[in-house]
């Protein structure tokens, strides 16, 4: 389907396919295999000048938005989800900034992330806070010109690897959510230490660790907005950022579609390609059906948020359950259809398959993601009376 991208989307398209193709794929078994962390790609990125497409040319990034960080994500994602994460987990740790940093702090971080020098990786969960952001326990406490942090962050994407963090702590416990505040943290601040790297299974080359912060003290100009937003910070960065699941989602669909096409027209059983059973084909019309509604309303979704709309939880958690519920059945599909082949490590689905799951877990299960949905009809209905 023709989604009438502008010739810089297309672009940007293109140089991400080719990355994908010619860089991660032959690697994504390897590094799937032995969890290693994707520096070389991220090399590549900065090379092709992708790793800003979303941040403003003043910063050295391309001056794109949400649709141009989708894009880049759903073209490596198709060839592995993991490495890709390595793009959008940097994606998610700069929202923060870029959407509540002042000058100051935009020119400090934006170049070098923009640039491919610096990672960036952003810490709410925590071991209970998961679905309930609300019950964060890290403290953040002001002590002459610096914040103290205490507490431990969990399952952070980027973890050990990044160079730049964007932790919401507590600054008011008598405030509860309100109480939160978000800050920039720098990997190599005394006071903040890494745990194991997560043995997962899937998105297996991508880094996930806790982070740990022990009487880590950092300054004040740190803070992102001011004490008590931090909540609002970790939300309104959430809504921009899902979309990003989403075309991880999306690209991992995509791959396992297509490979399980080629299997389809090279497999022989009874004399005959297995794409010639009406079984066969309409499993692989299904799939393409649900990629193409997922795509449709992913992209149409980030246009949306990139217009300057004020308010689109609804639609960000439409898109993220869409296409990760989508990347779930497809990849299933495709393992069925190729049998035997695709439950083998030899054969990319399987991993595609483990790789989807972890998109209908992060940034808010999809389960949360469709209590929000209703919650925004019922709010939109009662607005109308």
């Amino acid at each position: 389907m023709n989604y009438f991208l502008t010739e810089e989307q297309e672009m940007i398209k293109e140089l991400a396919a080719r990355i994908a193709d010619e860089k991660i794929a032959p690697i994504a078994a390897e590094y799937d295999r032995e969890g290693k962390f994707p520096h070389e790609i991220i090399g590549y990125l900065a090379q092709a000048d992708l790793c800003g497409v979303y941040i403003e040319e003043k910063y050295g990034g391309l001056g794109g938005g949400v649709f141009e960080m989708a894009l880049v994500v759903e073209e490596l994602s198709r060839a592995c989800g993991g490495i890709a994460l390595a793009f959008a987990g940097t994606g998610l740790g700069t929202y923060p900034i870029i959407l509540f940093g002042n000058e100051e702090q935009k020119q400090k971080y934006l170049p070098d992330i923009a640039s491919g020098k610096k990672l960036a990786a952003f810490a709410l969960t925590e071991a209970d806070a998961g679905s309930d952001a609300a019950g964060i326990r890290t403290t953040a406490v002001l002590d002459g010109d610096h914040y103290v942090l205490n507490g431990t962050k969990q399952w952070i994407t980027n973890g050990g690897e990044a160079d730049v963090y964007t932790v919401i702590a507590c600054t008011d416990k008598e405030k509860g959510a309100r109480g939160f505040s978000a800050f920039i943290v720098e990997k190599d601040t005394p006071g903040f230490t890494f745990g194991k790297k997560e043995d997962k299974m899937g998105i297996r080359a991508s880094s996930t660790r806790e982070l740990i912060f022990n009487d880590c003290r950092i300054p004040k100009e740190n803070l992102l907005g001011k004490e008590g937003m931090g909540f609002i910070v970790a939300m309104k960065t959430l809504d921009r950022t899902r979309p990003g699941v989403a075309a991880q989602a999306l690209g991992i669909a995509t791959g396992a579609f297509n490979a399980a096409l080629r299997y389809s027209r090279e497999r022989h059983q009874f004399g005959q390609p297995i794409s010639s059973f009406q079984a066969i084909q309409h499993m692989l019309a299904d799939m393409a059906i649900q990629i193409e509604a997922a795509r449709a309303l992913v992209y149409q979704t980030c246009r949306y948020i990139d217009s300057g709309a004020k308010n689109f939880s609804k639609e960000s958690a439409m898109a993220k359950v869409m296409a990760s519920d989508t990347a779930m059945k497809v990849t299933i599909d495709a393992i069925q259809i190729m049998g035997g082949y695709g439950y083998m490590k030899e054969y990319p689905v399987e991993k595609m398959m483990r790789d989807a799951k972890i998109t209908q877990i992060y940034e808010g299960t999809n389960q949360i993601q469709r209590n929000v949905i209703a919650l925004e009809l019922i709010k939109e209905l009662s607005s109308k009376k």
